[in-house]
């Protein structure tokens, strides 16, 4: 293979609320990091343990006012882009160095919001129950699987 891969993609949670910044002219840039987790089972004491890493996260232009509006800390998202490296001058002098997921594309996969309704659903359920259906017309999905189709 002659060409080179620069592709990263990340499904995480906000670490805290989004930052956007605008510049002259209409351009803007958001950030906000992500945090991935690794669970496994050490095998000496059977502990579970839990390794997280944190993303710095940036977005651009309008994917940046969307991010800004509708992601909130605690939020569940998938983040796919470019790694870049950065680096700049310290107000002590010193050189920084830092990585940044330069996003390309983007779901939203939970939001605060609805998965705090979740956690307050599932205690009240017992698992006899069957969730509720809703009443009305039939959903897409009820109509595609009376069909007798083959396949």
């Amino acid at each position: 293979m002659s060409g080179t891969l620069n592709k990263v993609m990340l499904i995480g949670h906000l670490g805290d609320e989004v930052k956007i910044h605008y510049f002259e002219g209409g351009n803007c840039i958001a950030r906000f990091p992500l945090a991935t987790n690794e669970t496994y089972t050490n095998k000496q004491t059977g502990e579970k343990v839990t390794n997280t890493d944190w993303h710095n996260v940036v977005v651009r232009n309008k994917a940046a006012e969307i991010c800004e509006k509708y992601l909130s800390k605690g939020d569940k998202v998938y983040v796919e882009g470019r790694l870049k490296n950065r680096q700049w001058q310290g107000e002590d002098g010193n050189t920084r160095y830092t990585t940044e997921v330069h996003v390309q594309d983007f779901t939203f996969l939970s939001t605060k919001k609805e998965s705090m309704a979740h956690a307050q659903q599932v205690p009240a359920a017992s698992p006899q129950q069957e969730p509720a259906k809703p009443s009305g017309p039939e959903s897409v999905e009820e109509a595609e699987q009376d069909d007798d189709l083959p396949f």
